[in-house]
């Protein structure tokens, strides 16, 4: 190891010498890699935000097994299943309660500008908490009243007027199916690629907006194991006695059926994906013409090189060196400048955008793949290279 070391600090830095030597060369290089890191730092972040904000209320709910429809898709398109299964379900040795639970996509207007808009409505017993959220589990007993809601203070929109009367206590009315409303409070959440944002109201509020709904349905079914009973074991068991109208699936196996929705049911996750995919080869493409022209304009040293009794080895060795420092410098603007830009789209979007330190190794890998392609490509024409035809 000490005698490979020795070796490398020895050895003459070619590929540094040749980057460093075309100034203009090596920043057009560094913007193009800058660049394909911006987009893949992009879709990355956007996916990532897709799958983050679309399981955020999946992974709220307080419970440790849950009864989903079979025709169900994601939490913002539940179709809905008897109640009775909800009474049946507590049968079972292990379950300790069976709450109801509620969801739909409704219309409803703005409280500042009264403009209509959608917004995802979710409803449970208040008496019967049904999310780990403390700032909705303190407001309850405003739920218990008739027409009385929660505002997701990080829907998407301009909602700033209304939620600085709320902040200070002030009634703030609009409606609902046009069915007026009070907004009692606030709880922060966050809107999705699904809805722009949630209300959460009782159960009863919940059927009063849609009056044609049958009452002895629930979207969810929220269960509860009793202490010292295994979740998996009892959801096991609930499978095998429930009718095949519902479905049973662990907390965790409802984030997972959720998100599996968004990754590959979606044509969304598909499209960021692939956009990933689109900038790496952008990529690939820039920096090759770099390094091919590169090799080009120095074939003849190349030459000079092997008639000197220098392997192809060896050669190769200062193209993939170019290829690493280009890697590395190229990835730190463009490691940057995404986190700015990923602050501008979470205020514009309002969607958990931000960097994570997966996704910069993630894409710094890439990074270096991207340019040892490029650089495997580039080296083609110089392996053929013949001294006795340079000159």
């Amino acid at each position: 190891m000490m005698g490979w070391l020795q070796t490398i600090q020895r050895r003459t830095p070619l590929g540094w010498l040749q980057l460093s030597r075309e100034r203009s060369r090596l920043l057009v290089a560094l913007s193009g890699i800058a660049f394909a890191d911006v987009l893949m730092f992009m879709q990355l972040g956007f996916q990532n935000a897709l799958y983050d904000s679309n399981t955020k209320m999946s992974r709220a709910l307080d419970a440790d097994i849950i009864l989903v429809s079979p025709q169900a898709r994601n939490t913002q398109n539940l179709s809905t299943f008897s109640r009775r299964r909800l009474y049946q379900a507590q049968d079972i040795a292990g379950v300790k309660s069976a709450e109801p639970f509620y969801s739909n996509v409704i219309t409803w207007k703005h409280p500042d500008t009264q403009k209509e808009t959608s917004i995802q409505v979710i409803a449970f017993n208040p008496d019967r908490p049904a999310l780990n959220l403390p700032e909705v589990n303190q407001q309850l007993n405003e739920l218990k009243l008739p027409d009385q809601v929660l505002f997701d203070r990080k829907s998407r929109g301009n909602y700033q007027t209304a939620l600085t009367k709320i902040d200070q206590g002030q009634v703030v009315a609009t409606e609902v199916e046009r069915r007026t409303v009070t907004i009692s409070g606030a709880f922060a959440l966050g809107a999705s690629f699904g809805s722009d944002g949630i209300l959460i109201a009782s159960d009863q509020t919940f059927l009063h907006f849609f009056p044609k709904r049958d009452a002895a349905s629930a979207s969810l079914g929220l269960i509860h194991v009793k202490p010292g009973y295994d979740a998996k074991q009892v959801a096991t068991e609930l499978d095998a006695y429930l009718p095949n109208d519902v479905r049973v699936l662990t907390h965790q196996e409802y984030i997972q059926f959720e998100e599996s929705f968004w990754k590959s049911e979606s044509p969304i996750g598909f499209i960021f994906g692939m956009g990933t995919g689109m900038a790496f080869v952008v990529g690939v493409v820039i920096v090759y013409q770099v390094l091919s022209t590169d090799v080009n304009s120095h074939l003849k040293e190349y030459a000079t090189f092997k008639a000197m009794g220098y392997r192809n080895q060896y050669l190769l060795a200062i193209v993939f060196e170019e290829a690493l420092i280009l890697a590395f410098l190229g990835f730190i603007p463009g490691f940057v400048l995404p986190i700015g830009l990923y602050q501008l789209a979470a205020k514009a979007t309002a969607l958990p955008i931000y960097m994570t330190t997966v996704r910069a190794i993630a894409v710094l890998i890439l990074t270096v793949i991207m340019c040892m392609i490029s650089g495997a490509i580039a080296t083609r024409k110089l392996q053929s290279a013949d001294p006795a035809d340079m000159f």
